[in-house]
């Protein structure tokens, strides 16, 4: 009972935290980015806009988030539907690389995952939020030390949005919501594409 109560508690405080943030709009013009994915592969979405249909961006916050681990494991089940839409998956997480893998061997990710080491791409899809420093001590007090997950003092997670981003390069799907709990269903994405 003290751990739901705990969980609620860390829910509510991370839901007021992100609740400024916004995203970005369906049908507005996707930022470009370009980083290195899990196996050194340069990942753009210019160039998977050049080979693929669309692109199904989702952000996550790490590997010790057991929300994340289960919505990567849903798109890795489902990748075959999704790529059968011609849809390129790209996982986006400020964690390191070593925390990245950690996630692969959980998840059996086999689709582009990168380090977004700056924050930018992050910033650029308005899904970036510091986590005020009780919250980052109370993540501290459950064994999730983002500093030594982010390699780096910013305490900053994504709001795990998803984005489908259309050949043109436009928003055309966005699933944003502050409750880390929820994530865009495979079946809903495939309805999108």
């Amino acid at each position: 009972m003290k751990r739901i109560i705990l969980s609620l508690a860390l829910v509510g405080t991370l839901c007021l935290q992100v609740k400024a943030q916004k995203g970005l709009a369906v049908g507005s013009k996707a930022p470009v980015f370009t980083g290195t994915d899990q196996n050194g592969k340069e990942v753009s979405l210019k160039n998977a806009l050049k080979t693929h249909r669309a692109v199904v961006l989702f952000f996550y916050r790490g590997q010790w988030c057991p929300y994340c681990n289960k919505h990567i494991k849903e798109l890795q089940d489902s990748l075959q539907l999704l790529t059968a839409k011609d849809a390129y998956v790209i996982g986006v997480t400020p964690e390191t690389k070593e925390n990245i893998d950690k996630t692969i061997k959980k998840t059996s990710a086999g689709f582009s995952i990168v380090q977004d080491q700056d924050d930018s791409i992050m910033k650029a899809y308005g899904v970036n939020f510091m986590m005020d420093e009780a919250t980052f001590t109370k993540y501290k007090g459950y064994g999730i030390n983002l500093e030594t997950n982010n390699g780096n003092n910013r305490h900053t997670l994504p709001v795990p949005a998803t984005y489908i981003i259309d050949k043109s390069g436009k928003i055309k799907y966005i699933h944003f919501d502050p409750d880390y709990k929820k994530r865009a269903s495979v079946k809903l994405l495939l309805s999108q594409l």
